[in-house]
C-alpha cells in the first residue's frame, strides 16, 4: 500500500431507529435527482413544460430500477437459483446488482409509451434524457465502492483500491489493493457527459443521434472495464457477457449515429408542440 491508494468506506449504510439507509440506495438516488435536474433544464430549454416531465421521470425512474434488477438477476441468475441459492436475494437490490442496460431498455419503453401518447418526439425525448443518464450512472458508481464491489485485477499503482479481506474474490486473498473501475467508469462518465453537450452544439446532433452517441459511449468505455474487472460472471465464448453485450452498445451506437444523420439530420425545430 503507499500514501496514494484509495481507501474503501468502513461502512456501507447506518441506521435511524428500526430503519437501514444503504449507501449505495442513496448514491442511485442522487444520481436520479441530479441526472433529472439536467434533463428537465434541457426538456423545458426546448419548449416543453415541466409538468410534461415530472411524472415521466418519475415512472421511467421506477420502471428503470425494475429492468436493471431484472437484467442482473437474468445475467448472473447463478447467484440466485440452484443449489444452496435463495430465489428471494434476487429481491435484495440494497445489496447491489442493478444492470444499467436493463434500466435504460425498460426506462426507454415507458418514455416511448408515454410520449406517443403525449404527442412527443421520443427522439428528442432521448436527446433531452441522454447526458443526464449519464451523469447519474456515474455517481451511482459511489455506491459499488461503498459495497467494496465490481473492483478490478491487483495492481500496484498508486490510485490502487484497498479492498478488505472479507471483500476480495476467492484467490486474490494476498493482495490488499485493486483496480478502482467504479472510479474509471465514474470519470469516463463524467467526461462523457461533456463530449455530450459539446457535440450536440458543434455537430446539431438531434432525431435520437445524440442518444446513440451516448450508446456508443457508454459502450466502448464500458467493454474496456469488462477487461479489467474479477468478479464472478457468466461467459460466452470466453468473453464476460457484458463483454458482449457493450460490444454490441457500441456498434448499434455508432449506426444510429451515422444513419440517423442521413436520415433525419439537424435538429427538429418543435419537438414538444403545445396545446
Amino acid at each position: 500500500m503507499t500514501l496514494l491508494d484509495i481507501p474503501s468506506p468502513s461502512f456501507n449504510g447506518f441506521s435511524i431507529g428500526p430503519l437501514t439507509i444503504r449507501m449505495y440506495a442513496l448514491c442511485i438516488l442522487a444520481g436520479i435527482f441530479v441526472g433529472g435536474w439536467l434533463a428537465r433544464r434541457r426538456f423545458i430549454a426546448r419548449g416543453g413544460r415541466p409538468e410534461q416531465l415530472e411524472s415521466m421521470i418519475t415512472i421511467a425512474v421506477l420502471a428503470g430500477i425494475v429492468g436493471a434488477r431484472v437484467y442482473h438477476v437474468v445475467t448472473d441468475y447463478q447467484f440466485f437459483f440452484g443449489p444452496g441459492r435463495d430465489p428471494w436475494d434476487a429481491f435484495k437490490i440494497w445489496e447491489g446488482g442493478l444492470g444499467i442496460v436493463g434500466g435504460v431498455l425498460f426506462g426507454a419503453g415507458v418514455v416511448w409509451v408515454m410520449c406517443r401518447r403525449a404527442g412527443l418526439s421520443f427522439a428528442t425525448m432521448a436527446d433531452v434524457f441522454a447526458p443526464g443518464i449519464l451523469l447519474a450512472q456515474g455517481i451511482g458508481r459511489l455506491g459499488n465502492w461503498f459495497n467494496q464491489e465490481l473492483f478490478g485485477r491487483p495492481t500496484d499503482l498508486p490510485w490502487g483500491l484497498q479492498i478488505d479481506a472479507n471483500h476480495r474474490p476467492r484467490g486474490y486473498g494476498q493482495y490488499e489493493t485493486f483496480h478502482p473501475t467504479f472510479l474509471y467508469e465514474m470519470l469516463w462518465n463524467f467526461a462523457g457527459v461533456a463530449v455530450l453537450l459539446w457535440a450536440e452544439k458543434k455537430f446539431k446532433l438531434g432525431n435520437g443521434r445524440l442518444f446513440s452517441l451516448y450508446v456508443a459511449w457508454y459502450g466502448f468505455g464500458r467493454f474496456c472495464l469488462e477487461l479489467v474487472r474479477i468478479d464472478p460472471a457468466n461467459t460466452i465464448g470466453g468473453m464476460r457477457v457484458n463483454s458482449w453485450v457493450s460490444l454490441t452498445l457500441f456498434v448499434l451506437g455508432v449506426v444510429g449515429v451515422v444513419v440517423l444523420g442521413k436520415l433525419r439530420p439537424g435538429i427538429n425545430p418543435n419537438p414538444f408542440p403545445q396545446d
